[in-house]
């Protein structure tokens, strides 16, 4: 976590600490080899390490050899432990005795649920398209000009078989558009419309935070910098990169050292949780609240639905007065999804978050429901599936960090090596999720939920082929396979709602999947923000058949009987207006099995299972401004 060095400084002054010459090192008697290096160390490195001994960790330099020896690596040993004392809030002995804590409970088997009953909270499920859902819409676009976006990206693709940032994979290959692409420019298209909803003259930007890790932060400047930031001032857009914390290697919390280092102490991540305290001693908060600015939005890195998502949930948050507001997805019971669960302790404290599917229904159980986690009458489970979008109203926001720091509360999943728990078989760390946050507040806040259909808001890509062709059939493949399909099913579905008759999908397997397919029907998000911005510019008897592929770029496109068989990529500048009717029809892209052990082809390709072949197209650019057709 990053807010700490204040803390953690305070921590180690008040163990009385004065520096090298302190007692002539007495404190250091239990442990040789330090003692004889305290000479070489600077006042705060020797408070370092005082504190590391006063909480038992003296393993840590019982290998020192005598001064002369390894110096400089003795002094990198402590740039990396004052790197992770500054960088956690209260430093690390507030890190150790958390550590402490939780892996006494973990080897306790203590259950973090005890005392807590769960019940369903309240909140607001959508229906798309309807007229509650297009209001929703609209108040969130006039909304949207007062928040901020924060994405958590600190993951590389390595489960997904992809080598790379998983914010480069392309989102979909019809354009090939990164989910970066698509994330910058659908807030670029909500900055535009909801400044033009309230005033003509409107000028503000749209602040966009990525919290990166060492994994990803130079590959995602690189992209970001070698794409002119695809659009976006590059003012705008801030880069918070996430520290790792120290590993441990026993249920003492003994720090562990790096196998292959034996002056560095292992690492590694903590988890998305860590982006509240980034904020929390960025300063942005408090300037955006300067600002006037009211809500922030966290999302993750590969749900290529999300945007279609946002702006209704934005404006349930507006119109219900939430303050924490948790996107959701229908969810069948004991469905492999987080539920979002409201838990009362005997004590009266309450809090609404999302709870572990393999918890939730011993949770439920264990309190007087013997059907565990059950459907409903409606079909789904009544804990809706939480989907890790949060949409947090900034001023109660600022109050609670102001108290925690941003600090979130923490688990710890160590691996032990028999039941007996007393070794690991390999070392553990401390972490945190993002979704946690509502743990801390207090039973006065505002804490609720949007459901979204999934089609339309929930398609991640986080599996690689082999595991998600194991997946049982109807379960979500969570694969950049289904995430690129579901991509064309919610768009042609949000076509065929606004009244163009879309041909039905056929079913075909692609890495071990059976999935749908259906046009591939992409377009910028300027296009189609928001269902009503669809269906205005969708008229007359207009039909796409199965085989076909349609990408518009551009603002002005009408749909205006057109009748497509085949391929039609349309760019249009701003300026020009651009009606399609009439008959295209020609021979379109085929889509080609690939195996995902082909490495002839690229990683992206091979972990879809598919690409195109491009017969024919046709592709026509509106570069004038004025009203034009095409009638073919």
């Amino acid at each position: 976590m990053a807010s700490g060095a204040d803390a953690a400084a305070a921590g180690v002054a008040a163990l009385g600490i004065s520096g090298a010459g302190d007692g002539a090192g007495e404190w250091a008697a239990a442990c040789p080899p330090l003692r004889r290096n305290l000479q070489l160390l600077a006042p705060d490195e020797v408070g370092l390490a005082k504190m590391l001994l006063n909480e038992g960790q003296i393993h840590l330099f019982e290998h020192w050899p005598e001064p002369g020896v390894d110096d400089d690596k003795k002094r990198g040993f402590f740039d990396q432990v004052r790197r992770l004392n500054s960088s956690y809030p209260g430093g690390l002995v507030s890190y150790i005795q958390n550590a402490k804590k939780l892996l006494a409970d973990s080897k306790a088997g203590k259950n973090p649920y005890d005392g807590f009953t769960p019940s369903v909270p309240s909140g607001e499920v959508l229906t798309f398209g309807d007229d509650n859902f297009v209001s929703l819409e609209a108040a969130g676009i006039k909304e949207a000009r007062n928040a901020a976006f924060v994405l958590v990206a600190g993951g590389l693709g390595e489960r997904l078989g992809y080598k790379g940032i998983k914010v480069a994979l392309p989102r979909e290959t019809t354009t090939g558009k990164c989910f970066l692409q698509h994330y910058l420019e659908s807030i670029l298209a909500l900055q535009e419309a909801s400044c033009k909803m309230v005033d003509e003259g409107c000028q503000t930007k749209i602040p966009f935070i990525i919290m990166t890790s060492d994994d990803t932060n130079a590959l995602t400047i690189k992209l970001l910098e070698s794409n002119s930031y695809f659009g976006m001032e590059p003012s705008q857009v801030k880069i918070l990169k996430q520290e790792k914390v120290a590993c441990l290697a026993d249920n003492d919390a003994r720090l562990a050292l790096d196998p292959s280092e034996k002056y560095k102490i292992q690492t590694k991540p903590h988890g998305h949780g860590d982006v509240h305290s980034l904020l929390y001693s960025s300063g942005l908060l408090e300037q955006w609240k300067s600002e006037g600015r009211k809500w922030v939005l966290f999302f993750q890195d590969t749900n290529g639905l999300l945007f279609n998502a946002i702006p209704s949930a934005l404006g349930v948050s507006a119109t219900k007065g939430y303050n924490v507001n948790s996107l959701a997805v229908p969810r069948k019971a004991k469905e492999a999804i987080g539920g979002i669960t409201k838990l009362t302790h005997v004590d009266g404290r309450t809090m609404v978050i999302n709870v572990e599917y393999n918890q939730l229904d011993p949770l439920l159980r264990a309190t007087g429901h013997p059907d565990g986690d059950s459907n409903c009458e409606t079909g789904y489970s009544p804990y809706p599936g939480n989907i890790n979008q949060l949409i947090l109203e900034l001023g109660p926001y600022i109050e609670e960090l102001k108290k925690t720091h941003g600090a979130i509360s923490e688990f710890v999943n160590p691996k032990y090596t028999d039941s007996t728990k007393t070794a690991f078989k390999s070392s553990t760390r401390l972490e945190c999720m993002m979704q946690d946050y509502p743990k801390t507040l207090p039973p006065s806040a505002k804490v609720g939920f949007t459901v979204m259909d999934t089609w339309l808001a929930y398609a991640p890509v986080k599996n690689n082929p082999e595991d998600a062709a194991k997946v049982p059939k109807g379960n979500p493949y969570h694969s950049a396979t289904s995430g690129e399909m579901a991509i064309y099913r919610a768009n042609s579905l949000i076509l065929r709602k606004a009244g163009a008759q879309i041909a039905d999908p056929i079913v075909d397997t692609f890495n071990g999947q059976e999935v749908e397919v259906w046009p591939r029907i992409t377009w910028s998000p300027r296009w189609g923000l928001t269902f009503k911005s669809v269906k205005e510019k969708v008229h007359g008897n207009s039909s796409v058949s199965q085989r076909s592929a349609l990408v518009i770029n551009g603002q002005h496109v009408f749909l205006e009987g057109l009748s497509l068989d085949g391929t039609l990529i349309v760019n249009a500048i701003d300026e020009a207006e651009v009606k399609l009717t009439g008959h295209v029809q020609n021979k379109g892209w085929t889509i080609q099995h690939v195996d995902y052990k082909d490495t002839s082809e690229k990683e992206e390709i091979r972990i879809r299972g598919f690409k195109f072949e491009k017969v024919e197209q046709l592709e026509v650019n509106y570069t004038e401004l004025g009203k034009h057709s095409l009638s073919a």
